[in-house]
């Protein structure tokens, strides 16, 4: 296990050599185009950078340029791993992608790779993102637009475990427990100790573990099938009729709640609790439809609030982590909704109440 976080703010990306950027699409693209305009785009939490190149022609009139933190970054994550002993030699976002492709998944097509440069030309899936997609639509629409991004989880997680490749990289690093504690420690240094300026006392620190641990043994002990590990509505792109998925290049094989977690207790966006039932359902049904055995669905439900705890906690730390290490707050606002579902579930189990009653004397949102 290992992680790259940076010890302090990432400095900009210089933008890219314009010149270069016309002579590829002018020459490199697998259809002929000229070159019209390039526009940044917002950034995410990463350390890359996005920006639309416009063309002068149409069908496709442009594509997404993903600018990279550094040119050859082949052992980079933005996300700790576990058990990638695999030796690295490819992108792994190339790597993931190419997964994903055969899978019949909706992910951008490469046009073109500049390695030199550090630069990507990508398949653009427009702006609109299922969050926003979500946010000012009737309840109708929303459930059909979140069924599909079950549909296209359940189709993912069957046919890119399926068709599982030595060559990708997912393959060889996975969610065991030494990972998830790394993740539920990164909750306790950041969205506990950094966030309120003093660190947990030894003891309760060590019995807050404990807690944890129980938790990372079940999750572990799942069967593992393939995770995109960020699955949530500002990770899929809503183009037309289709659902795009990108952000995938941190992939790895987690329990099958794991994504669906992502996407239904989600950061950015509130579903209504009757929704995500239903939703939970229509996932499972999804996969029996698929030919998948028939799953306890009461152990499938507490299994994906109980990963949800896990994800959420995880959550919440990073956006702590994102203001004061990298020097970006705007996540800063999404803590309280991510804190408010790990509460709802820390209240539902009895078996949970030791750690309700730990959690609850640091976290404000928690009591």
């Amino acid at each position: 296990m290992g992680t790259t976080d940076p010890a302090s703010p990432q400095k900009p990306l210089a933008s890219p050599d314009q010149s270069r950027i016309v002579e590829a699409v002018e020459t490199r693209l697998p259809f002929s185009r000229t070159f019209k305009n390039l526009t940044a785009l917002a950034g995410d939490a990463s350390n890359r950078r996005y920006f639309r190149v416009e063309f002068n022609e149409s069908a496709p009139g442009s594509l997404i340029l993903m600018q990279l933190a550094e040119p050859e970054a082949f052992k980079h994550s933005e996300e700790a791993v576990s058990g990638a002993s695999h030796q690295i030699t490819e992108l792994p976002f190339l790597n993931v992608r190419t997964q994903l492709a055969n899978a019949g998944v909706p992910v951008p097509g490469l046009y073109y790779y500049d390695q030199t440069a550090g630069l990507l030309y990508l398949e653009d899936f427009g702006d609109l993102t299922l969050s926003e997609a979500c946010r000012d639509a009737p309840p109708h629409r929303v459930e059909m637009l979140y069924r599909q991004a079950v549909d296209v989880l359940a189709d993912m997680q069957i046919k890119a475990t399926s068709l599982a490749d030595a060559r990708c990289l997912a393959v060889h690093r996975g969610f065991d427990v030494p990972l998830l504690m790394w993740e539920f420690d990164h909750f306790l240094e950041y969205g506990i100790a950094a966030r309120r300026g003093r660190p947990v006392a030894d003891g309760e620190f060590s019995e807050i573990r404990d807690e944890f641990r129980k938790i990372a043994e079940q999750l572990a002990g799942q069967p593992r099938v393939f995770v995109h590990r960020d699955y949530h509505s500002r990770n899929l792109m809503v183009d037309g009729r289709r659902l795009g998925v990108i952000d995938f290049q941190d992939a790895l094989m987690g329990p099958a709640t794991y994504d669906l977690a992502s996407l239904l207790r989600d950061a950015y966006i509130a579903l209504d609790e009757t929704l995500i039932d239903r939703l939970i359902g229509h996932f499972l049904d999804r996969l029996e439809e698929r030919g998948h055995l028939r799953t306890d669905r009461d152990a499938f439900r507490r299994l994906f609030d109980f990963t949800s705890i896990q994800r959420n906690l995880k959550a919440a730390g990073r956006f702590v982590y994102i203001d004061q290490v990298k020097g970006n707050p705007k996540f800063l606002a999404d803590i309280p909704r991510t804190l408010g579902y790990v509460k709802r579930n820390l209240h539902k189990y009895p078996e949970l109440k030791a750690l309700r009653r730990l959690l609850s004397a640091h976290v404000t949102e928690l009591q």
